[in-house]
C-alpha cells in the first residue's frame, strides 16, 4: 500500500524559508548553475525542484545497516554462482554473460560500485533493485548537493538545523583505487579510463568525475570502447597504455556489441588491465538476484542475521515460470497467484534499465496483467521477475514551473532513495523523484541531492 510521509520539521522550515525568497530567481540562479557544472542528464538540467532531499540522522544508521549487508551477500552470491549452474540459471544469465562472469578478473571484489534502490520510511525501508553493475549519478549527486550547500537559503536553514552531505566522488575514487590495488599487489595506476560510449546522456558526468579524479592525484581521461586497442599487451588509447578501466559501458552491450569492445575484453581476459566492475557483477546485477535471496532453497547460504534482513528490507521475488514455488514456507502454485493478487505484485525484465518493460499490477487491468505474463513465459530465458509491492515514499517538493504562480508548483512525489555502496561502505544516495510510480531520470523522472539533517 502507498504511504504519505507526515510532513517532518525540516521540510516545513525549508519551504517556509522560500516563502521569503524570489522564486523565480532562485530557479534560474540554480539552473544556470547546474549548467555551469555540467550538471545535466542528455542536454536537460537534473534537477528542478527547489528542496533537497532530508534524511533525519536517526535513519542513516538502518539505512547503512540494510544496504552494507545487501552489498555483502551480493558479494557472496556473486563467488558461489559462478561455480554452479543451478544458481546461474536460477539467475538467468546468458550463455555469454556466464563466459564472461568465470573470467577471472584477477581480484576478488565484485561489484567495486554498487547503488541499492530504496524506499525509506519512518517505520520500514525496503529495497526495489540492486544496480551492481555499473551506477551512474555520483558526480551528479555531489555536484548537486555543492549547488544546494552554498545558497543563502541553506544557510539560514543551518541555524536551526545540523546539516551534512556525503562526497561520493572522493569515496568512488578512494574504492576504486582500492580494487585497483587488490589487483596489482599495491600500485596505483599510471593512467586510468573511464569507457563507455561518447552518445550516452551520463558523458556530463564522465567530465566531473575525469575532472575531479585528476584533481584528486589520478590522472584520468574517458574514452570510447570503439577507440581501444590491444597492442603488445597493452590496453590502448589516445596512443597511451592504459592501466585502470572504471567501467561505464554495460555487459549488455560489451554482449550485444562484441566488434566494438572486443580490444575491452580481450585485454580484461588477459589480465593486462584492472576493470571494475569486473564482468562478474551481473550476477548479483540480475533483478532474479532478490529471488535467490527470498527463496527458501537457498536458506543455507546466509546466517540468522542476513536472513533478519532479507524479512525486513527485501520484497519477496520470484522468477515467473510454471512451477510450484513456496513463500514464506507455504507451498502455493505461482501463476494462478499471481492472477489472483495482481494489485499486490509488479512485473519486471531480469536486466533493463529506467523502468524498461515494468508492470505494476496495482495500475493495470486483467487484460494487462495477463498479457505481462503471457510476455514473462514466453522469454522466460531472461528471467522475468514477479515482485510483491513494497511501501514508497512520497513528499511534496517545490518544482520550477513555467505557467505557475511565481513560477513554482508544489508537486506530490514519489521518493526513490538510493543509496550508492563503494567496497561495501555507505557513501552517498542518489535521490529521485517522480510524479508516477517509477522513478528514474531515464524515463523523466528527476533529481535531488540528500542531507542528513538533525534538530540543533
Amino acid at each position: 500500500m502507498t504511504a504519505h510521509v507526515t510532513l517532518r520539521s525540516p521540510i516545513d522550515h525549508w519551504h517556509g524559508l522560500l516563502a521569503d525568497v524570489d522564486a523565480g530567481s532562485l530557479c534560474a540562479s540554480l539552473a544556470e548553475r547546474m549548467r555551469s557544472r555540467r550538471l545535466d542528464f542528455g542536454g536537460r538540467p537534473l534537477c528542478p525542484f527547489l528542496r533537497p532531499f532530508f534524511l533525519e540522522a536517526g535513519d542513516e544508521d538502518r539505512v547503512r545497516d540494510a544496504a552494507e549487508t545487501l552489498w555483502t551477500l551480493g558479494e557472496r552470491i556473486a563467488t558461489v554462482a559462478v561455480d554452479r549452474a543451478d544458481l546461474l540459471h536460477e539467475l538467468a544469465l546468458s550463455d555469454e554473460e556466464i563466459r564472461l562472469a568465470r573470467i577471472d578478473p584477477g581480484y576478488r571484489t565484485t561489484s567495486t560500485a554498487a547503488r541499492a534502490d530504496a524506499f525509506v520510511l519512518p517505520d520500514s525501508l525496503q529495497f526495489a533493485e540492486y544496480n551492481g553493475e555499473s551506477p551512474a549519478g555520483a558526480g551528479y549527486s555531489q555536484g548537486l548537493a555543492e549547488v544546494f550547500d552554498a545558497e543563502p537559503v541553506m544557510a539560514r536553514f543551518r541555524e536551526r538545523f545540523d546539516v551534512r552531505m556525503y562526497r561520493p566522488i572522493e569515496a568512488l575514487l578512494d574504492a576504486l583505487l582500492a580494487s585497483y590495488r587488490e589487483w596489482s599487489g599495491g600500485s596505483l595506476p599510471a593512467l586510468t579510463a573511464i569507457v563507455d560510449w561518447r552518445e550516452v546522456p551520463t558523458y556530463s558526468e564522465f567530465e566531473i568525475l575525469r575532472d575531479a579524479f585528476t584533481a584528486l592525484g589520478v590522472p584520468t581521461i574517458i574514452a570510447d570502447p570503439r577507440d581501444l586497442t590491444f597492442e603488445r599487451g597493452k590496453l590502448i588509447a589516445d596512443g597511451r597504455p592504459i592501466d585502470f578501466v572504471y567501467r561505464r559501458v554495460l555487459i549488455n552491450d560489451i554482449v550485444a556489441r562484441a566488434g566494438d569492445c572486443r580490444a575491452l575484453v580481450e585485454a580484461y581476459e588477459r589480465r593486462a588491465v584492472c576493470v571494475a566492475n569486473s564482468l562478474r557483477c551481473k550476477i548479483p546485477h540480475k533483478k532474479a538476484f532478490f529471488a535467490v535471496l527470498t527463496d527458501d532453497r537457498h536458506a543455507g547460504l546466509f546466517s540468522a542475521a542476513e536472513h533478519d534482513v532479507i524479512r525486513r528490507h527485501i520484497p519477496w521475488t520470484v522468477v515467473v515460470r510454471e512451477r510450484r514455488v513456496s513463500r514464506h514456507g507455504e507451498e502455493i502454485d505461482l501463476l494462478p497467484h499471481l492472477r489472483r493478487h495482481r494489485d499486490r505484485f509488479v512485473i519486471k525484465p531480469n536486466d533493463e534499465y529506467g523502468g524498461t518493460g515494468v508492470t505494476l499490477g496495482w495500475e493495470t487491468s486483467e487484460a494487462e496483467w495477463d498479457a505481462a505474463l503471457s510476455q514473462a513465459l514466453a522469454e522466460r530465458d531472461r528471467g522475468w521477475v514477479a515482485q510483491e509491492q513494497i511501501k514508497v515514499r512520497r513528499e511534496p517538493f517545490p518544482i520550477c514551473e513555467r505557467g505557475a504562480p511565481n513560477g513554482v508548483a508544489t508537486r506530490d512525489m514519489l521518493v526513490d532513495f538510493a543509496p550508492y555502496l563503494f567496497r561495501g561502505r555507505l557513501s552517498g544516495f542518489l535521490t529521485r523523484l517522480s510524479s508516477t510510480g517509477l522513478a528514474n531520470v531515464t524515463s523523466g523522472g528527476g533529481q535531488v541531492p540528500a542531507f542528513v539533517v538533525s534538530r540543533r
